[in-house]
């Protein structure tokens, strides 16, 4: 990374501006923010007028583009998958001035803004009085049975009523009769401590104020302006009243549908445009500015150094300078760039959720993505539930892939996992659990590897697969190791190289050398023995170096790290002890069934084996993310930077035409 100045007259800065967007060659830093000082010889730039102007149309499209996406007709479901939704190819634009945007944008919004607005007010309209028919009909539904005029209720000349809803009749009933001039009406619904009464209550008016008082305590009282007749009769009329609205909000509807069929992918050309234009225009605020010039101040990939440099230089006829040197991790803090092979952009997501690598520090996203997939699959380990992987994940590559570069990056991730775990259910002897033997008397062929007899099962022989599980281990957590190391001398601490990553190579080598010698009954005499301390004696010793007495703690540590790998065997179990009960019980259920009993056998296995799949692939996904996080990155790996983010153009609903 390059931290690089360009100076430039007046004149040429729009130019520059457009140049810098269409690269996406630099990140423009904030002077104001990054470079006080520089503001002693020179004053913040202000941004264009037109900027408030381009913001108020984005705001009015968007607006409208928000309200035609609701009538965009989507397909859902297995519909949806099976042939999703294109996105229309990006419409080729010409360069324009900024009267002309603004005029193109004033056009389509003139001839549409005002209908559909009113049209979406119309809507919201309906909704509320929608929502206080419902409120009337809930109410209304406790008193239907009443013969009543609901015109009637509240207070006239000589007499006071009530309509409402009470959890405690007969506490209320008892409250009522005692006042005189007071009758009760009652319907319940609802048992037991949900039960709940409709009361109808009327009273002189000469105990209107005793009577009011129980009534707040006992009664959740409804009010119903505006209403006449009997609950019944408005009922009718206000479900009738429902279905009117909705057909009106259904012609609403057909009519924005007509409008979005019409005018919606222009709408998001337009903003776009707009979007572009206010962008450039509001970078302005980060540069400073002199009396004839402006200064821009920013990142750029070293390798992109020269291409800038040949650009600016272009667009400003050699009427610009530009500077660049090397930054410094502190106090420059200079953003970090993680470039990765195309195969593997997933695994950067990964890397991210845990943190960006500070500047200087190494990018371990290939080595965290490969054992990522390999432990996937160790711990997945199922050739059935690999191909289902593999299959899905092809299917996504090929049909969705060219529809979204998300779906593209994963499909390939999931393309990885699912060939690395039919690789392991093979040489594990997993095909949804003991499918083939069980049900179809099939046995995959033996073979000895290196001493090791293929396929293997994990079952039976768990101490094979712990074995292999422990090596992995031992690898992954030594690689940490030596990126480590490797670290240091890139930035040449030679201490930390020595005290606290190379360290643990002789500890190792001296360690596993003497528990050999006295718990596995290795034999190791003379020159080697001896060796053997003095390797343990050297790694403690840098290590207490770098941490003084708590080292202890780190070794403890480091061995319980190596441990924690023993869960690739205690999920690999999981998976297929799980995979062979589930087909046993499909197997008895089947035979206790006649005539059905395949149909049963069947629904079981498929049902079983997917929510099988689904979990353990969970816990695998998250299992390997861990051993990365924990383990790995604890040997060598701090992060805390921040991304390389240019200054660059994304478009999405148009291109320019080329010239």
């Amino acid at each position: 990374m390059k931290k690089t100045q360009i100076i430039v007259y007046q004149e040429y800065i729009k130019e520059v501006i457009k140049s810098l967007h269409e690269s996406g060659l630099m990140e423009i830093r904030n002077i104001a923010k990054e470079d006080p000082h520089l503001l002693e010889t020179a004053n913040v730039a202000k941004m264009p007028p037109e900027v408030e102007t381009l913001a108020n149309y984005e705001l009015r499209l968007t607006r409208i583009i928000d309200i035609l996406k609701k009538t965009k007709k989507s397909q859902s479901g297995i519909k949806a998958m099976l042939k999703p939704s294109q996105v229309p190819e990006p419409q080729t634009i010409e360069e324009t001035s900024i009267d002309e945007l603004f005029s193109r944008a004033e056009g389509i919004l003139q001839s549409i803004e005002k209908h559909i607005l009113s049209f979406e007010e119309k809507i919201q309209t309906l909704d509320d009085h929608t929502t206080k028919i419902k409120s009337h009909i809930s109410q209304l539904e406790y008193f239907k049975d009443f013969d009543v005029n609901i015109s009637d209720l509240g207070e006239t000349e000589y007499i006071v009523s009530y309509a409402g809803k009470t959890s405690d009749y007969p506490q209320l009933k008892h409250e009522v009769e005692q006042i005189e001039y007071t009758t009760i009406s009652c319907k319940k619904f609802g048992t037991g401590k949900q039960s709940e009464w409709s009361v109808l209550i009327v009273a002189h008016n000469s105990v209107k104020d005793a009577i009011a008082g129980i009534v707040k305590e006992y009664v959740t009282v409804f009010n119903f302006p505006d209403l006449k007749g009997s609950p019944k009769s408005i009922l009718k009329n206000l479900s009738n009243e429902l279905v009117d609205i909705e057909k009106e909000k259904k012609q609403i509807h057909n009519k924005l549908q007509q409008y979005q069929e019409k005018s919606y992918y222009d709408l998001l050309t337009n903003r776009e445009e707009i979007q572009l234009e206010r962008m450039r225009k509001e970078i302005s605020k980060n540069f400073g500015r002199t009396t004839s010039t402006y200064i821009l101040q920013g990142w750029v990939l070293e390798k992109k150094e020269s291409d800038l440099k040949e650009l600016v230089e272009k667009v400003t006829k050699g009427h610009a300078v530009l500077e660049s040197e090397t930054p410094k991790a502190n106090p420059d803090n200079p953003p970090i760039y993680l470039e990765t092979p195309t195969w593997a952009k997933s695994f950067k997501t990964f890397l991210e959720l845990f943190a960006t690598p500070k500047y200087n520090e190494l990018n371990p996203t290939l080595f965290m993505g490969i054992f990522f997939v390999l432990f996937f699959g160790l711990m997945l380990g199922d050739a059935g539930y690999g191909l289902v992987l593999l299959l899905l994940s092809l299917v996504g590559y090929i049909k969705y892939g060219k529809h979204s570069s998300l779906i593209l990056d994963w499909s390939k991730l999931g393309i990885m996992l699912g060939i690395t775990t039919t690789v392991v259910g093979i040489c594990t002897n997993g095909f949804f659990g003991d499918l083939l033997p069980r049900f179809f008397h099939i046995t995959l062929p033996t073979m000895n590897v290196l001493g090791v007899r293929l396929p293997l099962d994990p079952l039976r022989d768990p101490l094979t697969i712990l074995t292999i599980a422990l090596i992995a281990g031992i690898i992954h957590l030594n690689l940490g190791i030596i990126l480590g190391m490797v670290q240091s001398l890139h930035n040449k601490d030679y201490k930390t190289f020595f005290t606290k990553h190379f360290n643990w190579i002789p500890m190792q080598l001296g360690g596993g050398l003497l528990i050999g010698t006295f718990i596995m009954d290795w034999q190791i005499e003379g020159v080697v023995f001896y060796l053997a301390i003095g390797l343990t004696l050297v790694g403690i010793i840098l290590l207490f170096l770098h941490s003084g007495p708590i080292g202890f703690f780190d070794i403890t540590g480091y061995v319980g790290d190596w441990l924690s790998y023993a869960r690739l065997l205690a999920l690999g179990l999981a998976t297929a002890g799980m995979a062979l009960a589930f087909n046993v019980v499909a197997e008895l259920m089947g035979n206790m069934i006649p005539y059905i009993g395949i149909a049963i056998t069947i629904i079981i296995l498929i049902f079983a084996h997917l929510v099988n799949l689904a979990l353990q692939a969970l816990g695998a996904g998250v299992h390997s993310l861990r051993l990365q996080y924990v383990e790995f990155f604890n040997r060598f790996y701090e992060g805390g930077g921040r991304t390389f983010s240019p200054f660059k153009i994304k478009r999405r609903y148009t291109k320019l035409k080329e010239e």
